[in-house]
């Protein structure tokens, strides 16, 4: 749970907004569902459950939303963020008005179910590469506007978060090399920009070959080498040829499939886009007491 606090705390801002942006989007003018069949001050309690197997993820977030809603409704947490579950654990319990509770059962559930699909994923390939030195990275392919929630939940997974958007790092990516016309111009445009401008950010170049690869060795200041697309066999060339002046960085097509032949390459980093668009939402129940 420290981690999860310690998430929130530095992209509060970010988080809070999302929130009642989701409880506006879903609530509205009111739930009339709800108003059509009880009064709002009548009490009840919820009980939520796992109907699978998963680690579960999100449950900071969802103290966050509830006390949004309503911080009268008590929340009885039964574990903490990034605790592996067997089928139908208890989960957590909310008492409470039932109008408050029932306006957000929908977003909690959410919530909960796609964190915790991305934290179990995670945590599965993480597994796979235990024996490396290798650590797992997510990309910026995510949901729009729920991004804060899934990198926390890689974090929780046992990942660890890229940039969390354009805005903390540089990345120079082809399109920005072949528009410069190199990558020796690319990195040399980005130094004056960021001595212009005084910001301490961190530079990822990606390459495509070997001879990329060589003009980034003539500048040992960028943060990270990314190795895009590259077989095993060109992976390992690289790292050889880097010989730890750099950090590395596989990227491109790398699943359970083949990413411990990845990490053994010898690669820093791997960086994975379906930790957070591919990944399966875990099956969850919120029922009454």
């Amino acid at each position: 749970m420290i981690m999860s606090n310690r998430f929130y705390k530095i992209h509060k801002n970010k988080i809070d907004e999302f929130i009642e942006l989701a409880i506006k989007e879903d609530v509205g003018h009111g739930d009339h569902s709800s108003l059509s069949c009880f009064d709002m001050n009548a009490n009840g309690s919820l009980v939520v459950t796992n109907n699978e197997s998963c680690v579960i993820a999100g449950l900071s977030l969802v103290k966050k939303i509830i006390q949004k809603q309503n911080n009268s409704i008590k929340i009885k947490l039964f574990i903490e963020d990034g605790c592996e579950l067997k089928k139908n654990q208890k989960i957590l319990t909310l008492s409470g008005p039932k109008y408050d509770i029932l306006a957000i059962e929908r977003l909690t559930l959410n919530c909960l179910q796609r964190m915790s699909g991305i934290a179990t994923l995670t945590r599965s390939l993480a597994a796979k590469i235990s024996h490396t030195s290798c650590k797992i990275l997510d990309t910026r392919k995510t949901t729009p506007n729920f991004r804060y929630a899934e990198k926390w939940a890689v974090l929780i997974g046992g990942g660890i978060n890229h940039r969390m958007g354009l805005f903390d790092s540089i990345m120079l990516k082809d399109n920005h090399i072949d528009f410069s016309g190199s990558v020796t111009l690319a990195i040399q445009k980005t130094k004056k920009y960021l001595s212009k401008n005084n910001l301490n950010l961190p530079v990822i170049v990606e390459t495509r070959n070997i001879k990329e690869i060589k003009e980034c060795l003539n500048f040992e200041w960028i943060t990270r080498i990314l190795l895009d697309n590259m077989n095993l066999v060109e992976l390992e060339s690289a790292v050889k040829l880097i010989d730890n002046k750099i950090q590395t960085e596989a990227s491109g097509n790398i699943s359970a499939l083949n990413i411990v032949d990845v990490a053994e390459t010898g690669v820093d980093y791997v960086s994975i886009g379906a930790l957070t668009h591919s990944y399966k939402n875990i099956d969850l129940s919120m029922k009454t007491i």
